[in-house]
């Protein structure tokens, strides 16, 4: 089994790092600081990073990729139709790659930016997807469309419910409370609310978190539930017709949020 630690950066990134013991050989996902990972291996004497995982080209997800690629050899793999720095192999929807010797499919997931990508895993269970899905949330439209992100999220929602979500940020708090004004009568986002206020109080970061989780205490993937349609339109005053018009309003109440 592939061990995964989160390493912190900045405010809230989480860099992801996978490690094969075995082979004492390390994967890391969305390096936007090259000083965590450097610290890791300067501490794991005989470890060597073999692959950098990108899933856009924000900085604070690419920063970090070249120091790394010139001190390890690292090879690093992105979304084809972004600018990644230092990008070996660029990749597309439905791609397949072996790193660490795990089987990874690309899923596009387009919304947050144009090009983005998610990693999923199937027989360990495992998603990397950048800021495309967030526990509780879901990430920005900087690039794309409403339409792309709720597509998008649609894709990974119906991924296996036992699917373990990495996300990239510590946002876990703020979406549920967002959550929690969207569907006050929801007991999973109250209870979900409380049990993250105590892991932050302690210390304890909130991922990975499961697609099921999501599926039932994130409102961006429960356009469909009466009571979020309902939040959504007395907050924009008339009428959704589609899961996409609700999904639009519930990013626009909360980038103001």
């Amino acid at each position: 089994m592939i061990r995964i630690d989160a390493l912190p950066a900045f405010n809230d990134n989480y860099l992801w790092l996978l490690q094969d013991a075995a082979s004492q050989r390390c994967a890391v996902v969305d390096p936007g600081d090259a000083a965590p990972v450097q610290a890791w291996l300067a501490s794991h004497p005989g470890w060597q990073l073999s692959d950098i995982l990108v899933t856009h080209h924000h900085f604070d997800h690419v920063g970090g990729i070249e120091a790394l690629k010139t001190a390890t050899g690292a090879r690093v793999l992105g979304p084809a139709d972004e600018n990644i720095p230092g990008r070996d192999l660029g990749l597309g929807d439905g791609d397949g790659i072996e790193v660490l010797g795990l089987k990874f499919r690309v899923i596009a997931v387009p919304g947050h930016t144009l090009g983005h990508v998610a990693y999923h895993q199937a027989e360990q269970h495992l998603l990397f997807c950048g800021d495309t899905l967030f526990a509780g949330g879901c990430g920005r439209l900087f690039e794309g469309t409403p339409q792309q992100m709720h597509r998008s999220l649609g894709r990974l929602a119906a991924l296996p419910g036992d699917t373990l979500v990495y996300c990239t940020h510590e946002y876990t708090l703020s979406n549920l409370r967002f959550a929690l004004a969207v569907e006050p009568n929801n007991p999973r986002i109250a209870a979900r609310l409380a049990e993250v206020s105590r892991w932050r109080d302690a210390g304890r970061i909130s991922l990975p978190t499961s697609i099921d989780l999501e599926l039932a205490s994130n409102p961006f993937l429960r356009t469909s539930e009466p009571e979020v349609i309902r939040s959504a339109e007395r907050r924009d005053g008339r009428q959704h017709s589609e899961p996409s018009e609700v999904f639009a309003s519930l990013r626009a109440w909360k980038d103001q949020f």
